[in-house]
């Protein structure tokens, strides 16, 4: 299943693709409850919200549309043309991203392969959503794209094994670590952290919806690609991972709790290179679609 989140003249709400429209679901919700149960019910404006409360359940979703669906409700749901797509996490409370994830991603910049997974955080104000403008600061040297898929946290997570790590996740999203490559290695020089090349505001280009985790079997094998200005950029598969979903979610939660809502970003291949002002990225990942976003100075 398809989840997104839009905004329109109403505000927020949550959108879920039937029969290839995209309906508002918040308000599927809110019927079905009325009109199946005669319960009055708040409607839940953001995907972050649902997560976070507790009351996601993929099984709840799919007999809500079902009855929609079936009653021929439909067409009273579709979203107007004025909903816009926004980050399906419109505020992850935590994005874990990982460095050096792919070998010849490491070879291209003369590090070794880690041994253990190296991880990093971006601050949640650094998302935007898809066809938002990533906004890149003048004077600060060579910025950067980096294509990744991304595991949006469905419940909370704290010493979790390998073998049971799939059933944290909620869905998967595609990641745009746009990186002020300049920044970052003066940091890395000093020994500094790497948090504040990776959290410019609009630098976590995220989207353009969820795809629910059944959707995808285990081991997640998708290839994934970036393109500037039409031209490719990065092309891989997440087969060439050298720490596996599995494997970096046993090794975070050893140390952190990951809870629902979080982003754990997987890491970018290979093929990384500048952007600047006038450029368009988009980035793609089979069946999460293209994350598009132009870039501008500013």
């Amino acid at each position: 299943m398809k989840i997104a989140q839009f905004e329109d003249n109403q505000g927020y709400c949550i959108g879920v693709e039937a029969r290839g429209k995209w309906i508002n679901y918040s308000r599927a919700e809110v019927l079905y409850y009325l009109l199946r149960h005669g319960v009055a019910v708040e409607q839940v404006p953001t995907l972050q919200h649902y997560l976070e409360s507790g009351e996601y359940s993929l099984a709840g979703m799919k007999q809500i549309l079902d009855f929609v669906i079936g009653g021929d409700l439909l067409k009273h749901l579709l979203l107007g043309r004025d909903a816009v797509m926004k980050a399906p996490i419109l505020r992850p409370p935590k994005i874990v991203a990982l460095g050096l994830n792919y070998l010849l991603h490491a070879q291209e910049g003369s590090f070794e392969v880690p041994k253990e997974p190296i991880i990093f955080v971006k601050a949640g104000s650094s998302v935007i959503g898809p066809n938002e403008t990533v906004r890149v600061p003048r004077g600060l040297g060579r910025m950067d794209h980096e294509v990744e898929l991304a595991v949006v946290i469905g419940k909370t997570a704290s010493r979790v094994k390998k073998k049971s790590a799939y059933g944290f996740i909620a869905g998967y999203t595609i990641c745009n670590d746009v990186t002020a490559r300049s920044v970052q290695t003066k940091d890395i020089e000093r020994r500094h952290p790497w948090f504040r090349s990776k959290s410019f505001d609009t630098f976590t280009p995220l989207g353009p919806w969820m795809l629910t985790a059944d959707e995808i079997r285990p081991p997640v094998r998708l290839p994934l690609e970036c393109r500037v200005n039409g031209r490719i950029r990065q092309k891989a598969n997440t087969r060439e991972l050298v720490f596996d979903i599995p494997t970096i979610i046993e090794f975070i939660t050893k140390q952190i709790t990951l809870e629902p809502g979080d982003i754990v970003s997987t890491g970018t291949p290979e093929g990384i290179g500048p952007i600047k002002h006038g450029d368009t990225m988009v980035c793609r990942i089979r069946q999460l679609g293209e994350l598009r976003n132009p870039v501008r100075s500013r």
